[in-house]
Order: C-alpha cells, then sequence, then structure tokens
C-alpha cells in the first residue's frame, strides 16, 4: 500500500478506534500481568532493581519479536538507517527507559488505584507536549472538554474501590508521573520521527536498545530474575508481556504517524479502565468492575474519546492539525 494511501486508510475513523482498542486492551492486560509476574519470579514489592530487570527482560523480548516480525513481512532485514540511529537511542531513553524504571518503581511504592488515575494524565501530557513543546496540532475547546470527560471516567473507575488516600511520595506517586511525562514526550518524538523512519523499525530497536539498558541498569543495581528456575506459566506470561509491548506500540506507533496526537492519544483512558476489567477477572475484584460505577466510568470514558475525534474528525480540523506540524 503506498504512502498517501496508508494514510487514508489509518486516518479513517472506524480503524483509529479499532486499532487504538486492540492497543488499549493489550496494555490494560499488562496491569494483571505485572503484579502475577512479580509473584511467578518471586519478585518482592520491595525490590526495584528486579523489577527493572523483569521490564528490561520484557522489552528485549520485544524488540526482539517486532524486528525478525518486520523482517518476515518485509522480505528483507529491518534495519535503520544510520541517520536514524540517534532516533532510536532517544526514543529508547525516553519511551524505554526513564518511562519504565519511573513506572516500575513507582507502582511498587503506591497502590494501583492512584497508579491508574496518575497514569492517565499521560493523555493531557500527551496533547500539552504536541502543543507546547513540538507545536504539532492547536489545543481546542473540545479537546479539552473530551479528556476531562474521559479523566473523570477513570477516576470514577478507581475511586470504587474505596482504596484511595491523600499520602502521596516521591517514590510512589511522583514516579508515576514522571513515568507519564516520559510517555507524552515518546508520543510526541514517535510521531516526529516516524515522518523519515518507518514507525515499525523505530519501535523494534528501541526496544531493543532500551531493554538491554533497562536490564544492565537492574542487574548494577543488584536485581536478578531467575529465568532457568522459572516454570512454564512464567515464561510463557513473560512472552505474552514481550507480545503485549512489541504489538500495542508498534501499532501505536503507526496511528500516530498518519494521525494528530490527541485523536489517537485520548484513547489512553481506556488503559486503566481495561486494566480494572482485566483485574477483575484475573484478581478476583469483580465488584469495583461490574458495578454501576463501571459502566459510568466505561461511558464517560467512551463519550471522551467520541468529543476529541469528533472535533478531529472533519476534513477542515485535521488539515488545521497537520499544518501545525510542518
Amino acid at each position: 500500500m503506498k504512502s498517501s494511501g496508508m494514510k487514508m486508510y489509518m486516518s479513517k475513523t472506524w480503524v483509529v478506534f479499532v486499532c487504538a482498542l486492540v492497543c488499549c486492551f493489550l496494555w490494560g492486560s499488562a496491569f494483571p500481568c505485572i503484579k502475577i509476574g512479580y509473584s511467578l519470579f518471586s519478585i518482592g514489592a520491595s525490590d526495584s532493581a528486579s523489577q527493572i530487570v523483569f521490564a528490561g527482560t520484557r522489552f528485549t523480548l520485544a524488540g526482539i519479536l517486532v524486528i525478525l516480525f518486520g523482517s518476515l513481512i518485509g522480505r528483507k532485514p529491518l534495519v535503520p538507517a544510520r541517520t536514524s540511529l540517534h532516533m532510536v537511542v532517544k526514543l529508547a531513553l525516553v519511551q524505554t527507559v526513564a518511562q519504565y524504571i519511573f513506572f516500575y518503581i513507582g507502582l511498587a511504592h503506591t497502590s494501583g488505584v492512584k497508579s491508574s488515575i496518575i497514569g492517565a494524565s499521560n493523555v493531557f501530557l500527551s496533547i500539552l507536549v504536541a502543543v507546547v513543546v513540538f507545536h504539532m496540532e492547536k489545543l481546542t475547546a473540545k479537546k479539552v472538554i473530551g479528556c476531562v470527560a474521559g479523566f473523570a471516567g477513570v477516576v470514577i473507575i478507581n475511586l470504587s474501590s474505596g482504596s484511595l488516600d491523600m499520602n502521596l511520595s516521591f517514590l510512589g506517586e511522583g514516579f508515576i508521573f514522571l513515568s507519564a511525562v516520559s510517555y507524552a514526550f515518546s508520543s510526541a518524538l514517535i510521531k516526529r520521527y516516524s515522518e523519515n523512519e518507518n514507525p515499525v523499525t523505530l519501535s523494534g530497536y528501541q526496544f531493543l536498545c532500551g531493554g538491554i539498558l533497562l536490564t544492565g541498569f537492574g542487574l548494577a543495581m543488584g536485581g536478578r530474575i531467575s529465568l532457568a528456575g522459572a516454570g512454564l506459566p512464567a515464561l510463557g506470561l513473560l512472552l505474552y508481556m514481550a507480545f503485549i509491548s512489541a504489538a500495542a506500540y508498534t501499532l501505536w506507533g503507526i496511528l500516530l504517524k498518519y494521525n494528530p496526537v490527541a485523536r489517537v492519544a485520548v484513547f489512553g483512558f481506556m488503559n486503566p479502565v481495561f486494566g480494572v476489567l482485566l483485574s477483575a477477572l484475573f484478581l478476583g475484584e469483580s465488584s469495583q468492575a461490574f458495578g454501576l460505577t463501571g459502566v459510568a466510568a466505561l461511558l464517560l470514558v467512551c463519550v471522551g474519546i467520541m468529543i476529541v475525534n469528533g472535533s478531529a474528525g472533519t476534513a477542515k480540523e485535521r488539515s488545521q492539525d497537520e499544518l501545525e506540524s510542518v
């Protein structure tokens, strides 16, 4: 498919909707998987170094999967151009290393409820970074209203657990927020860099590079995980988590390449919603997910997504966003 045809196809509303929801479902499934993975690999809540090794191993495998899959699809080795190496390194440092060092350590020092609510701020931050820092698009009232509605849904579904308190710590809530900031910058960088490089190539090599750096950092801190001593369920879970990153981030990168950041980023509100729903299935928290609050939260998130996509849905408004990025 030629570039112009690909752009027209990937910017269709139903394509963005389906692809973004697939990404969010995969990312949402990571919430219970991380907790289960800590248990299967005997990683303690305070063992930040081993958590980083765990993350690094996952992303190294994700990079290998993307590179192999991309090479098979393209029928030739997937290799970045020499002029793209600095893009790979920057993305690896921002998207994988910084984001997940902050996320894994922060998750171990705060509740899942606070993590979901604070992490959902990455949607606002992604749009603000694209507007203020990179001047890729304009901030409109509809985008703000849509974000507020989506964020309200995330807050409602998490408040229903009754486990929210006002205790804050830099190592916990602070690190989760810094993870969200890293995510916001990585979204803008992906869009900018994919103008000159295949987003699949960027995804694969930034994961490989970032995963190796994360693993080395965790090992240097004294972290360890035993792959040889792990059972098949643990290894299977690790491979699935690698697949989550490989598939979701690659597809998300393609969406960002062909659409305004706001139009794609707003779907990020579905991540914690899927996280709560899937945690209910796998961690036995059904009362939180399937009650009236869960339904109300899902409706608010959907309304927010429709408002933002409606604001970017006309040809005139899409062209204005695209002109901002030139």
